[in-house]
């Protein structure tokens, strides 16, 4: 976090605060909900809301480096809870209205944030 201090930063991040950064394998879970249709049986195509993820999740974040090359990150620290905010609010943007139910990112088999949006 560019507002504290080295020692603020790696007693609050420890191992993760590295100032040349470090890598993660997020896994991320999209969940809807709504109305299915009748026709179709679903309450999304799937097709529909994988171009929605590729453009929302995988563009922006894919073999990035999050607090370089990621504006989003330029002013917000990147912790996996910030990424599921940055991801869900990408979504928002795409997805019809009222269908995003909650985002899941997994940065480890431990931990694990689910967002729901803003309640």
């Amino acid at each position: 976090s560019k507002s504290l201090s080295d020692e603020e930063n790696l007693k609050l991040f420890g191992k993760c605060n590295n100032p040349n950064g470090h890598g993660h394998n997020y896994k991320v879970t999209v969940t809807v909900r709504g109305e299915i249709d009748p026709v179709s049986g679903m309450v999304i195509n799937l097709t529909d809301l994988k171009e929605y993820m590729q453009e929302a999740i995988m563009e922006p974040l894919d073999h990035k480096n999050l607090d370089q090359d990621v504006p989003y990150f330029a002013e917000v620290v990147s912790t996996t809870e910030n990424v599921a905010v940055f991801i869900w609010e990408n979504l928002k943007k795409l997805l019809p209205v009222g269908i995003l139910y909650k985002v899941t990112v997994h940065e480890t088999e431990q931990n694990i944030v689910v967002y729901k949006g803003e309640e």
